[in-house]
C-alpha cells in the first residue's frame, strides 16, 4: 500500500505536509501511512476529498467509471484560460504554472482552517 499512497500523492500534486493537515494526523503518522501501516477509513474518506483515488492507494488497482466533472470538457472561460497560456513564452508559462500552484495550495490550506 504504501507504494500506493506515495505514487497518488505525486499524481495529487500535494505535498505530505498539506495532507496531514487536512487529515488532522502528525508527519510521523502520515511517514507510517507511507511505509505501509494501514490507513484507518475515516482518513480515506479525507484522502478522496483531496483528489485521491482510495481504490487504488488501497489495492494498486485505478478506479474505472468515477464520474468525471464535465465530462472532462472545457467551459468557455477555461477554453480562454488555455488558450491564453499556449499564446505565452516558456518563461510567461512558468510563471503561470507557479501561480496557479500556489493559489491552489491557498485554498487547501483554507479548506483545512475552515
Amino acid at each position: 500500500m504504501s507504494h500506493f499512497l506515495r505514487s497518488e500523492r505525486e499524481r495529487v500534486d500535494l505535498k505530505q505536509k498539506t495532507i496531514y493537515e487536512y487529515c488532522k494526523v502528525d508527519r510521523k503518522t502520515y511517514s507510517r501511512w507511507e511505509a505501509g501501516t494501514p490507513i484507518p477509513s475515516n482518513k480515506l474518506t479525507l484522502l478522496a476529498e483531496l483528489g485521491f483515488d482510495v481504490l487504488y492507494v488501497i489495492t494498486g488497482t485505478r478506479s474505472v467509471g468515477l464520474p468525471v466533472q464535465n465530462a472532462g470538457r472545457l467551459n468557455h472561460e477555461e477554453e480562454v484560460l488555455l488558450d491564453n497560456y499556449r499564446h505565452c513564452s516558456p518563461k510567461e508559462q512558468a510563471a503561470i504554472k507557479a501561480t496557479s500552484d500556489a493559489l491552489a495550495q491557498q485554498y487547501i490550506s483554507k479548506k483545512l482552517t475552515g
